[in-house]
């Protein structure tokens, strides 16, 4: 699951990757009378019961979640987790997958057998155990954010582990499966996955603003700096979007499970986690591809708890109620804060008419010229420009108003600073010349 780059091209091309990324999960000691017990054990010191891992998730308590389960625990939602597939036989989510389907060629039809490499294919399961696992009685096993909410689960294969059967670019898939999840019910989307870069190709320009015309929150990991991935990635760049970063136990920006960027809207837990395996297992694993569907669930919790809201204010009740970490006000590190459940459904948040994750359809309209639409068809970016402008994605304030990406700096900037410095220069060459001539003819 380690980030790929093809290499020989003059600017890195992005394939996509799965967030988690090399940070792997650890398989979670259990007895040998628990079926899916194995060892070493990743938690030798910790008693490795089933019902021990629910103790496991300080999230619940730390960010609010248990306090908004007051409220709603997320039925009436579906959560699409575009992933490497979910394995529905998990008894933590049994009951949870009402429906799928597959992009990669490798997959069931209904998207419920996981693909990839070995620890590629454990990852959907993983990430869906988190935002809408049920647990196991009362008090055992992982339990979701949203544990009332559904689950899509659509799986799709990455370039360079050999899960992308059809002949479709990873890219490709994500466009498809963001449409698919939208007209099959999704009120969530969850990626957690990133290109490695901050641009997009353009087939997400269409797949992504449908989704958000049609009223459907995306919700993007902000990608592992343990991978390789320093910047933010898209799709977590893409305006519109909410991107999330993570954070260890203590709340701090997490060194090596979180990458860093303007766009980030939120910061929730990437580290000690714990979730649901293939096979019925149970595993501890790091990353901001746990941190997503955290935040995935609670923008559940939101939808169900206010349903008359739309994605923008969805959103901004996330960013308005987050706790303010690092410096004050929105940084690279952490967005606007660190998560709280119980504030985002139950504060008193004035509605607000723009998106602060951004206006996706604006930044189409002003850099992707020559287009005519939202829709314009190719797989990579295309015209210098909008190169220049979708890796320039990251540059928006939290106000949601786009500004110039950096080469559109350069292009009107910096002539002006030339033209500027050019004068000033010339200035005061002429004022040195001529005092150097005064000088001469009193010495003369």
């Amino acid at each position: 699951m380690r980030a790929s780059r093809r290499g020989g091209l003059s600017r890195p091309r992005a394939t996509l990757a799965l967030a988690l990324a090399a940070l792997l999960p650890n398989l979670l000691a259990l007895p040998p009378d628990v079926p899916g017990s194995s060892s070493p054990a990743a938690l030798a010191q910790t008693p490795a019961r089933t019902d021990n891992i629910r103790d496991l998730e300080y999230w619940l308590n730390d960010y609010g979640i248990r306090e908004a389960w007051n409220t709603t625990r997320g039925r009436g939602q579906t959560i699409a987790i575009i992933d490497s597939g979910i394995d529905s036989t998990h008894p933590d989510l049994r009951g949870a997958v009402v429906g799928g389907t597959d992009f990669s060629g490798s997959g069931a039809p209904n998207g419920q057998r996981p693909v990839g490499s070995v620890n590629g294919s454990e990852h959907g399961t993983l990430v869906a155990s988190l935002a809408a696992g049920r647990g196991t009685g009362t008090s055992n096993g992982v339990i979701g954010s949203a544990p009332e909410a559904s689950l899509l689960s659509i799986s799709i294969g990455f370039d360079g582990d050999g899960s992308t059967g059809t002949g479709e670019s990873s890219d490709a898939q994500v466009a498809q499966a963001v449409r698919w999840a939208v007209d099959n019910g999704a009120t969530v989307i969850n990626l957690s996955l990133t290109r490695n870069t901050p641009d997009w190709p353009r087939s997400w320009d269409e797949a992504f603003l449908y989704a958000q015309q049609k009223d459907v929150v995306v919700v993007a990991a902000a990608g592992n700096r343990a991978s390789g991935t320093e910047a933010v990635g898209a799709p977590a760049t893409m305006p519109g979007v909410l991107a999330v970063a993570g954070v260890d136990r203590q709340g701090r920006a997490s060194r090596s499970a979180s990458s860093q960027g303007i766009t980030l809207g939120v910061a929730a837990p990437s580290e000690q986690l714990v979730g649901d395996l293939p096979g019925g297992q149970f595993a501890t694993w790091s990353g901001t591809s746990g941190a997503a569907p955290i935040v995935a669930g609670i923008v559940a919790l939101v939808r169900a708890a206010r349903p008359d809201l739309d994605v923008a204010n969805v959103i901004n009740r996330l960013t308005a109620t987050a706790r303010d970490a690092g410096t004050p006000g929105p940084d690279f590190s952490y967005g606007f804060g660190l998560v709280d459940a119980a504030a985002a459904v139950g504060a008193d948040v004035p509605r607000v008419t723009a998106n602060p994750a951004g206006d996706l359809a604006q930044w189409i309209a002003t850099y992707r010229p020559g287009t005519g639409s939202a829709g314009a068809a190719g797989g990579a970016t295309g015209t210098p420009l909008a190169d220049r402008a979708a890796r320039g994605s990251a540059y928006w304030n939290p106000v949601g108003t786009l500004l110039p990406p950096p080469d559109g700096l350069l292009l009107t900037v910096f002539p002006a600073v030339l033209l500027f410095g050019g004068l000033t220069a010339g200035i005061a060459f002429g004022v040195r010349a001529v005092r150097a001539f005064g000088r001469r003819r009193r010495a003369r």
